[in-house]
This record gives C-alpha cells, structure tokens and sequence, in this order.
C-alpha cells in the first residue's frame, strides 16, 4: 500500500471515520476491505462513498478516469462478501455491480454532488462501475 493511502486510513480511524487531509474536505470516506482476486492478499482502500439512504452504500470504481477499472473492483468482483468501515463502524456488506439501469441515478447523483466524478467520465472511455454495498 502507498504511503498516500495508509496516512489517509491512520487519520480515518483516529478522527472516528472523519478524514483530516484537505483533498478530503467535506468527502464522504469508507475504508474497504478486499481480498486479492489472485492473491487472496487482504487489502484496505479509502473511498468515497454515496448513502443510498436504505442502508446500502454506493462507491466508484473510477480510478480518477483511467482507462481500467482499480484493482479493487476487480477483488470485489471475485470476493463479493467483504467489511466496510464507516465512520467508527465496520460493517459486513455484499457487494453487487450496478447494472445500468441501478447504476444511472446513483452516478448522476454522484456528479452532481462531487463534480470531480463527471471529470472522471470525460477522461475515459470506459464506462465507470458503480458497486452497490448492502449490509449482510
């Protein structure tokens, strides 16, 4: 893990789920758990994340508009059945990609609330998964 990631998950968990880091202003954080797809490796990444409002959590793998999806996805996709940490809670969730039809009010949501993410979309061709986490 890069230092970047680890300073961002230290200060997550000291400050109970709030980020300290001005990039992170205002930005609403999860640190995901995932196994490697290959490596059965656990791993922690910091997210932003969308409250749907019933419980579930939406995150992005926009990968800031690269043109592939991050490597979390892709062990999510594999290992579905996985922990969030939301603010001082760890949660069990089951991750679902979106399909398009779920997919499209969650992600216009998304850019209409972090304007970063309609940047992400213009710097790519793929189009951006969007990963629905509800609670096991």
């Amino acid at each position: 893990m890069n230092e970047f990631n680890q300073s961002i998950i230290d200060d997550f968990r000291a400050n109970a789920g709030v980020v300290t880091n001005p990039m992170f202003e205002g930005a609403s954080l999860i640190l995901l758990h995932h196994r490697g797809a290959k490596t059965d490796t656990e791993r922690v990444t910091p997210l932003v994340y969308q409250d749907l409002g019933d419980g579930r959590l939406a995150i992005f793998a926009s990968m800031a508009g690269a043109p592939n999806n991050p490597a979390w996805y892709h062990n999510l996709v594999a290992n579905p059945d996985t922990t969030v940490e939301v603010g001082s809670d760890t949660i069990e969730v089951a991750a679902t990609v979106a399909d398009a039809g779920t997919r499209e009010p969650i992600w216009q949501r998304q850019k209409e609330q972090s304007t970063q993410f309609a940047d992400y979309e213009a710097a790519t061709d793929r189009t951006i998964p969007v990963v629905v986490l509800s609670p096991r």
